[in-house]
Formats: C-alpha cells, sequence, structure tokens
C-alpha cells in the first residue's frame, strides 16, 4: 500500500482525484460573481493583463528614480517602492539608531524633498504607485499626496496602494512602532481620510506576504491574513465607516511559492472566504466583497547555491500568481539571495511576467484550471483547513487578542521549524542546496550600497532644517500631539506637516510622544 503524502499544510494528497473524491464537488460558477473563486473580472486577462510592477527602492532618491525611469522604459505597468529601515520605523536617517541601515533594503525618505526627487518625471496622476511601508505608512502616503499637489495632479485619480498592515508586523515581520491600539487608530483615520480626498487609492495591502516569508504554510498564510482582514473591517465599522465603501479600497498581498497546484488553490479559497466573510460582515454591494490581491514570488525560496536557478523557481511561482487570478504582480531576481537586485536581474524578473503574459496561453481563458477533479478539492480542503483556524482565532477574540497571546507567532515558528528540519533530513528537496549540488562558486554579480549614503541624507536634513520656519514647524507639530490625543484625524495635520518641511522622524517622534512605542 501506498504511503500517504501531505503538503506542507498537511492536507494529504490523493494519488488520483476523481468525480467522486470526497472533496471535489461540481461547481457552475462563473468569473465575477460571488462568492469569486473564479476571479474578481469576468473577462480577467482578456479585458487587460495584471499589472506588472518590480519592487525598487535603494540608496537615495536620486538612484531609485534612475531605476523607475529604466523599469518603466522596460514595460513596467506599475511602480512598487521598497524603504530603507529607519524610513519603515520612523527615523530620519541621521538618528544614531539609522546607522549601518540607509539605503540598504530600500530607499531613504526623509522629507517631501526626498520624495519630490523620487518621482522626479514620473507624473503620479498616470501610474500607479504600490508602496511597502506599515509603521510609517500615513507618513508617506502624506508625502506622496503633497506631491502630486504640487504636480497639479487632481487627486480623485491618484491610484496605488500603501500596504498599512501593522497587525503582520507585531505577528511576523517586526517594523511596528506603536502599540496596537493607537496603531488600528491609525489605520482606520486612513481610511476615513483617502474615502473623502483619494477615493481611488487603496487604504491597505492586507499582507501574508510576510507571514509567508517568516515560515507558515499556505493554509496559515491565508487564515491569518483573513482573520487580520477581519479586524480591520471591525475596527472601521466601529468607527463608523460604511464598509460598502472603505470595503472596496481593501486590497491583499499575498505570497507565491513553489507549488503550483496548492498555490492556485490557495488563491481560489482566499477569494471565497473573504467574499463570506464581509458578507457576513454586513456588506452589500459585491465589489467591497471582492479580494484583490497583489502577489510577489517567494523571497524566501530563492537560494545563494547555483542563484540561476532561482529563474525557474520565479517562473512557476509567476504561473501560479497568474492562474490563480493576481490583480498585479511583482517577480523576483535571481540574485535577491546574495544582495539587491542587479539591472539585469530585475529586467529578467520583468521578462518571465511578460513571456507569461503574452507567450503561454495562460492569459487566454479565464481560471483555466476549473473544474480540475484536482484542484477543485485542493481549493475545498485548503479552505476547509483555513476557516478551521480562523474559527480558533475568533474564539481568542480575532486577531489582535491572538497576537497579544503569541497564538499566531508561535504557529508560524513551529511551521518554520517543521519546513527546516525536513529541509536538513533531505525529506524536502531543494535543488542545488540539499540535492543535485556542485562545488562551482558563484560568479552571479552583487549590488551593494554604499554606507556613505548616510552622510548625504544627514547633509540634506541639516540644509532643509536651516531653511525651514522654526517657529512653524513647532506650531505644527504641537497640532499634531493635540490631534493625536483627541480623537480627530491625524492626516490632515500630517498633510500639513510634510507640507511644511517637517521631517518624517519629527512626525514619528511626536507620535510616540503621545502613544508610547510597543515592545
Amino acid at each position: 500500500m501506498d504511503k500517504p503524502l501531505y503538503n506542507d499544510s498537511g492536507i494529504e494528497i490523493k494519488k488520483v482525484y476523481t468525480g467522486d473524491s470526497p472533496s471535489y464537488h461540481a461547481m457552475n460558477e462563473l468569473p465575477g460573481q460571488f462568492p469569486f473563486t473564479r476571479g474578481v473580472q469576468a473577462d480577467m486577462y482578456r479585458g487587460k493583463p495584471w499589472t506588472m510592477r518590480q519592487y525598487a527602492g535603494f540608496s537615495t532618491a536620486e538612484e531609485s528614480n534612475r531605476r523607475y525611469h529604466y523599469l518603466l522604459s522596460q514595460g513596467v505597468m506599475g511602480l512598487s517602492v521598497a524603504f530603507d529601515l529607519p524610513t519603515q520605523i520612523g527615523y530620519n536617517s541621521d538618528h544614531a539608531l539609522a546607522e549601518g541601515e540607509v539605503g540598504k533594503v530600500g530607499v531613504a525618505i526623509d522629507s517631501i524633498e526626498d520624495m519630490q526627487t523620487l518621482f522626479r518625471g514620473i507624473k503620479l496622476e498616470d501610474v500607479s504607485t504600490s508602496m511597502t511601508i506599515n509603521a510609517t505608512g500615513f507618513i508617506l502616503l502624506a508625502l506622496y499626496v503633497a506631491v502630486a499637489k504640487q504636480q497639479g495632479a487632481d487627486l480623485s485619480k491618484l491610484n496605488g496602494t500603501i500596504q498599512n498592515d501593522i497587525l503582520k508586523e507585531y505577528a511576523a515581520r517586526g517594523t511596528y512602532i506603536y502599540p496596537p491600539k493607537p496603531s488600528m487608530r491609525i489605520i482606520t483615520d486612513i481610511f476615513e481620510w483617502c474615502s473623502r480626498e483619494v477615493p481611488k487609492w487603496n487604504t491597505i495591502s492586507i499582507s501574508g506576504y510576510h507571514i509567508r516569508e517568516a515560515g507558515s504554510t499556505a493554509v496559515q498564510e491565508i487564515a491569518f491574513t483573513l482573520s487580520n482582514g477581519k479586524a480591520y473591517v471591525k475596527a472601521a465599522l466601529e468607527k463608523g465607516l460604511d464598509i460598502n465603501v472603505f470595503g472596496k479600497r481593501l486590497s491583499f498581498f499575498f505570497n507565491a511559492h513553489n507549488n503550483l497546484f496548492e498555490e492556485v488553490a490557495k488563491f481560489r479559497a482566499a477569494r471565497r472566504m473573504w467574499a463570506r466573510i464581509m458578507k457576513e460582515l454586513g456588506a452589500t454591494d459585491p465589489k467591497a466583497m471582492m479580494l484583490r490581491f497583489h502577489a510577489q514570488t517567494g523571497g524566501s525560496t530563492l537560494t545563494a547555491q547555483q542563484p540561476l536557478n532561482n529563474i525557474s523557481r520565479v517562473t512557476i511561482q509567476t504561473l501560479a500568481a497568474v492562474l490563480g487570478g493576481t490583480q498585479s504582480l511583482h517577480t523576483n531576481g535571481y540574485d535577491e539571495a546574495l544582495s539587491l537586485p542587479t539591472e539585469e536581474a530585475a529586467r529578467i524578473a520583468l521578462r518571465t511576467q511578460q513571456i507569461v503574459a503574452f507567450e503561454s496561453g495562460a492569459t487566454e481563458t479565464v481560471d483555466p484550471l476549473a473544474g480540475s477533479y484536482y484542484i477543485e478539492s485542493l481549493t475545498n480542503d485548503v479552505e476547509r483547513e483555513a476557516v478551521s483556524l480562523i474559527e480558533r482565532i475568533d474564539a481568542m477574540g480575532g486577531s489582535v487578542s491572538a497576537i497579544e497571546q503569541g497564538f499566531i507567532q508561535e504557529e508560524i515558528a513551529r511551521s518554520a521549524y517543521q519546513f527546516q528540519k525536513k529541509v536538513e533530513t533531505n525529506e524536502k528537496i531543494i535543488v542545488g542546496m540539499n540535492r543535485f549540488v556542485s562545488e562551482e562558486k558563484n560568479s552571479a554579480p552583487v549590488f551593494r550600497v554604499d554606507d556613505s549614503i548616510r552622510l548625504v541624507q544627514s547633509e540634506k536634513i541639516e540644509r532643509l532644517k536651516r531653511r525651514r520656519d522654526p517657529a512653524r514647524v513647532d506650531s505644527i507639530l504641537q497640532t499634531l500631539n493635540d490631534c493625536a490625543s483627541s480623537d480627530d484625524n491625524i492626516m490632515p495635520v500630517v498633510l500639513e506637516a510634510v507640507e511644511n518641511y517637517i521631517t518624517l522622524g519629527e512626525i514619528a517622534d511626536t507620535l510616540r510622544e503621545v502613544f508610547g512605542e510597543y515592545r
């Protein structure tokens, strides 16, 4: 008798699936219709392809601006901005804690002048911009809107996303500043303000990507992500916001890993689950029930050994995201296990998307794997396991409570440990790392950012502070302090602050005084 085979989520994979398989049931659902298992658009990529993004940002705003212009010239359809760690956790580049990190994992943004430079020569009204930023997401959004205003843009046409998902930072990543309660208040302030000022802006990208990068399974990725989504929706409802309005501006961010069929099933199950969750929470507009998502290929799947093998991995992951119905996609460079992506690696990653879009035939019909005995069964199995996990979180009082109790962190850590143990015992094969290895030395070029960037940024801050009105700065920061201490929406004051050359670090520090820091 065959030994049972299980995937990384613990779901048993049968040798063969038929119409009589327990998890299979025939489906008469159409794409673009509730519960959106088959996709959120009736024609999907026959209407237009997904938005092809390349996540980029490093060093100074000047250097990143050059990379954006290069990517746009190569066919990128939307920008995706990476910020350095000091920017992510609310420190200016001249802060002592920023030393050694300025410009390393993303671009350093200290003030409106950096934001102006970052988008020089790019009309913000005409481009979709995704910004991977959480704790300081409200400040970066204000900076973006301020630059758009300077360009004369119609703010009602601004299109893009801030990640703005603080719960996954507590659970999996760590770039938080304030405690959960004030952090959730900032997020609902953003929801409210954007609905009035930038109505096409996606106010949050509820992220499973970093949960998966931390070591979760596919089932845990969607369970924890959708549970976090429920927490944000409930917080917005408590603030009196209309679910049929803010619900349309929620988006998601998922990981695409190597198990092609499990990933496709994961994306299909997540759409169906979210539609039902939103309906239960009171949504009546179908567009407020749609799970729209950005996908990125799995950074944690890339190997430093035989890095060119990563091109094949990224291709499989690209197909998984496309066959699963993504709305936008970033493909990783093959060299990202070694360094920031070189220009060549970024180009190959983009070409991978373009080849799938224009040569593979995957875009010619909607949800091409629908009806497969295996895919439909696996979609149902993934949904069943994920729903069970969400029910456990609900019984604890929801995501915030489950994070405070350490439940989500412990579940991710357990899965990460089990996966690593399988790799080390060769039960899980990673080509080029624990099987089919070679002694050849890596010849891939490596891209490094120089430590002198901190000095460059610090000098910019010093010049900016000499030019501005100190009394005006003090007055606005006091207004921000008063606003944060009340129930007033902080976004109008934050926008005024950045327009008056107040730095990111100064805004974040003012709120540290009011909200405290999470330890």
